[in-house]
């Protein structure tokens, strides 16, 4: 683990070898951002997206929190959607969970308290959702891992009813809006369900597990 002091060290060393790679690359970071996608991660530590996807500043407009939860009163997110599609014009947006998502089994152990016991509600209410389907699924950790794609679905369709969204989405514009999964064992990503296009109007199908094991 790396103290502060260290931290402020590799910051040095990452903008030497920025400036080495490209002599104008910081002169080019002062001139505005131009990314084509919204990121909505979960906060977890391991999941950084741009690392996870080898993307540069300025290619990822990220919003991160516990669970990679949409909730339709979190001025937050709704801010960054309406920033990202209205002014940055993206045309994609990636709600991502991470299987052994800390967040999602809290949510199914049901022992939390405080602020995060109502943050994890939107989960809870995913298991209540898809309690005919999770109540076969004796194994814990598959039970856990199933509701992350659960819930990265839900999500989405929740994120979809957003006033910009489904706007832009009245005006024939094209944005896409993806479900994703990411594994820690691999690294690997996998999509879920996309909503766009024609069908962006469409609920959206259940998505078939993408977890082999």
């Amino acid at each position: 683990m790396r103290t502060f002091e260290e931290l402020l060290l590799s910051n040095k060393g990452w903008a030497r070898e920025m400036q080495e790679r490209k002599a104008d690359f910081f002169t080019e970071q002062t001139r505005g951002q131009n990314p084509e996608i919204l990121w909505i991660g979960c906060s977890d530590s391991r999941v950084s997206p741009d690392q996870i996807t080898q993307t540069r500043p300025g290619e990822l407009f990220i919003h991160r929190n516990i669970a990679n939860l949409v909730h339709e009163d979190d001025d937050n997110l709704a801010s960054v959607v309406q920033f990202a599609v209205e002014t940055l014009r993206v045309r994609h947006v990636v709600v991502c969970g991470h299987y052994g998502c800390g967040g999602i089994e809290a949510a199914l152990e049901g022992n939390t308290e405080g602020p995060i016991d109502k943050w994890l509600e939107n989960a809870r209410q995913v298991e209540r959702d898809h309690a005919e389907e999770l109540k076969h699924q004796t194994d814990h950790r598959k039970r856990v891992n199933r509701l992350v794609e659960l819930n990265v679905r839900d999500q989405l369709v929740r994120l979809s009813k957003f006033g910009p969204i489904r706007a832009a989405h009245e005006r024939g514009d094209e944005l896409w809006l993806h479900g994703m999964v990411y594994d820690l064992r691999d690294g690997l990503i996998s999509e879920l369900l996309t909503i766009g296009g024609d069908d962006a109007a469409a609920p959206p199908p259940v998505p078939e597990t993408v977890l082999a094991s």
